[in-house]
């Protein structure tokens, strides 16, 4: 099948190591993702969270964009609600302007964190006068745009680099696909977080139907040269919904943490709601033709692999992507 294929990668922590290995371990492989042919590179943004050393993708990107050459690098994605968009805006012009024709601008809904972050990240601010979150996206969109008229006069995000970055909103429903096409961005399904088929087909529909275009899928993998150890493994990842009244659904990794985020959140009335995994797991055969597959079904063109591989068995994994693809990656997708 004809499709791009790009990385996601969260910067993890093995037991022992330093975040210094890990970082590095994340340069060595988006250098590997390069010489390999994927088509981006994306970095995560979490926060208050031990075992993930990325906390700040845009840091981390300008790093990344001095150490590779041409591989696109992004962010998946900038947690919005913390921010000030004309912030974020200065900052991926930035980077626009440093890695010209090779940043992406992922942004996201999400928190990044529980409740203490979340709290530590928006100290200061009323409340009451902040803006809900597609608000704020049309705000950054009118920053990175070249339309003064839409922005406050004499206002501008600079440096303004020759070619802005690409814009992705990233999502797990059909709400934030319809989203997307209001702003004529680009939109990524997460189905690492919610993996149901009938949603993935109506957001893909809605995004289709107005850019005639697919979105891209992101989804997470756990590759091994043994199929049965890949997939004895991935029997350790089970998403859990935490559901509060009145407040954004998050997904967590387990029951405690479902129970930190309530506890941190000051509530108690709230539900979890355990989850099947949808993370593919097997040797790199059996991963390409599980996204053969899902590119057949839903005609997609690019899918962004989270690998949930520890340590540096993560670099095997994109060794093993590559050789069971037999052909050359495609190196240009619409934007």
């Amino acid at each position: 099948m004809s499709y791009a294929l790009s990385v996601l990668d969260k910067s993890p922590i093995v037991r022992g190591e330093t975040s210094t290995q890990a970082l590095a371990r994340t340069v060595a492989l988006a250098q590997r993702a390069e010489a390999l042919g994927f088509y981006r590179f994306w970095v995560a943004e979490h926060h208050n969270t031990p075992d993930l050393a990325s906390s700040s993708p845009e840091v981390l990107l300008a790093y990344l964009a001095a150490q590779t050459k041409h591989i696109r690098i992004g962010s998946g994605g900038v947690m919005l609600q913390h921010y000030s968009p004309y912030k974020v805006a200065e900052n991926f012009n930035l980077l626009a302007a440093l890695a010209r024709g090779r940043v992406d601008i992922g942004i996201g809904k999400a928190p990044g964190g529980l409740p203490l972050s979340t709290k530590a990240l928006q100290a200061g601010r009323d409340p009451e006068r902040k803006t809900d979150f597609r608000n704020q996206l049309y705000e950054l969109d009118s920053f990175l745009g070249s339309d003064a008229s839409r922005r406050p006069e004499g206002l501008d995000a600079t440096p303004r680099p020759s070619e802005v970055g690409e814009r992705h909103l990233l999502g797990a429903s059909v709400e934030s696909a319809a989203l997307a096409t209001e702003l004529g961005w680009n939109f990524v399904f997460a189905r690492h977080l919610n993996g149901d088929d009938a949603t993935l087909s109506a957001a893909i529909s809605t995004y289709r139907d107005v850019t005639g275009r697919s979105p891209i899928v992101a989804l997470a993998a756990l590759v091994d040269p043994c199929a049965a150890e890949a997939k004895a493994q991935a029997e350790n990842f089970t998403p859990y919904r935490v559901h509060i009244p009145g407040a954004q659904s998050v997904t967590v990794g387990s029951e405690a943490q479902a129970a930190e985020y309530a506890r941190q959140a000051g509530v108690t009335d709230y539900t979890v709601e355990r989850r099947q995994s949808t993370a593919l797991a097997g040797d790199g055969r059996d991963i390409i033709a599980a996204l053969d597959q899902l590119a057949a079904h839903h005609g997609i063109e690019e899918f962004i692999i989270d690998l949930f591989n520890a340590g540096d068995s993560r670099l095997e994994a994109l060794d093993l992507l590559a050789d069971a693809r037999q052909v050359a990656l495609p190196t240009a997708l619409s934007a």
